[in-house]
């Protein structure tokens, strides 16, 4: 192979993998309550977010009547929040034991349960979001996930 062919292999082949390579996602972090509300919507969920001075902010939604929060955690005086929390309880589910909910951690993963203040039965899972964030669709698939625990929980929760 001559100079000239070799160069042009060798630029077809860098252009070959500059091609392969996929289109940068768009990365979400936590520092825009909007953002995480708009893909919160894009579930098919409602959801309202709700800013009080002197607290960081959070948003109310519900899916098949069970009601959750999306808290927004880590952040500087209400912003440039880093992490999310998704969390919902019973509050008619008070005679839940202890050692059910220590099961339920023991069986599964990415949420856990305990009883809170009150009394209540409840779960939450972490979303860490920090530095550049994480691709939109990978923050889609923690939705889908803590629409499955939130099922799950239901059920054990009340099973008989």
């Amino acid at each position: 192979m001559g100079p000239i062919t070799a160069r042009a292999a060798l630029g077809l082949g860098i252009a070959a993998l500059f091609s392969a390579t996929p289109a940068h996602a768009e990365l979400i972090n936590a520092a825009n309550p909007a953002t995480i509300k708009a893909i919160v919507e894009s579930q098919g969920w409602p959801a309202t977010i709700v800013a009080k001075a002197g607290d960081d902010p959070y948003i109310e939604s519900n899916r098949n009547g069970l009601k959750f929060l999306v808290l927004f955690m880590n952040c500087e005086e209400g912003k440039k929040c880093k992490t999310l929390q998704y969390y919902m309880g019973f509050s008619d589910a008070k005679g839940v034991s202890l050692d059910k909910l220590n099961k339920w951690n023991k069986d599964k993963r990415f949420a856990r349960a305990y009883k809170d203040d009150e009394g209540d039965p409840v779960l939450e899972m972490d979303v860490d979001l920090d530095f550049q964030g994480i691709p939109r669709e990978n923050v889609g698939e923690t939705f889908n996930t803590w629409a499955s625990l939130m099922d799950s929980f239901r059920e054990y929760v009340f099973e008989k």
